[in-house]
């Protein structure tokens, strides 16, 4: 038979609500606390997989993630302003990092065809071999490091809440001036 304990004299004073918005509290917390531990790990893996990457291949994370994108392209080729919108950069970051890689030989500027006032990027052989081999590090990384320690239970879970901020953010995006201007700017609709 188990014992009842004597409520706590702090517990004792407070009434039904007043411990509902106590046991309310601690559950924002909870919820605080729990995306607060996200962030910081994912800090730190983005950190360590940068690391393992340059140490590989000599690559920055930014270099992988623009020869990432553009390995995926048609013909290993986009328009500037699809990939700034694809990576989510300002404009002038995305110039400055294209300028460091087209002086490496990754990556060249491309007239576009479809717009004379744009350009595009386009992988040059230097740049797609690189980017192969980022993708391989960058794999086995991911895999070692997050699949391996995950399994099937946790990234299928992982893949539901990926789904679901997505679909959150796109709607996010959607009531955003900005972002709806350079959406409208990368695929040639009228602004709303």
């Amino acid at each position: 038979m188990t014992e009842q304990r004597p409520a706590s004299p702090r517990h004792a004073e407070l009434d039904a609500g007043e411990r509902h918005a106590e046991l309310d509290a601690r559950g924002r917390h909870a919820e605080l606390d729990a995306w607060r531990r996200h962030t910081t790990v994912h800090g730190q893996l983005a950190a360590h997989l940068a690391r393992e990457l340059t140490r590989a291949t000599g690559l920055s994370e930014a270099d992988h993630q623009i020869l990432d994108a553009l390995l995926d392209a048609p013909g290993t080729r986009m328009r500037a302003l699809e990939l700034r919108y694809a990576l989510q950069w300002e404009k002038s970051r995305l110039s400055h990092q294209v300028a460091r890689m087209s002086a490496r030989g990754l990556l060249e500027r491309v007239a576009c065809s479809e717009d004379a006032r744009g350009w595009d990027l386009s992988l040059t052989a230097e740049g797609r071999e690189a980017a192969a081999r980022a993708r391989a590090v960058r794999e086995e990384s991911v895999r070692r490091l997050v699949l391996e320690t995950l399994g099937p239970e946790r990234l299928a879970l992982l893949a539901e809440a990926a789904d679901l901020l997505t679909e959150r953010l796109e709607r996010a995006a959607e009531e955003d001036p900005a972002c709806r201007a350079v959406h409208a700017e990368v695929y040639g609709e009228k602004v709303k």
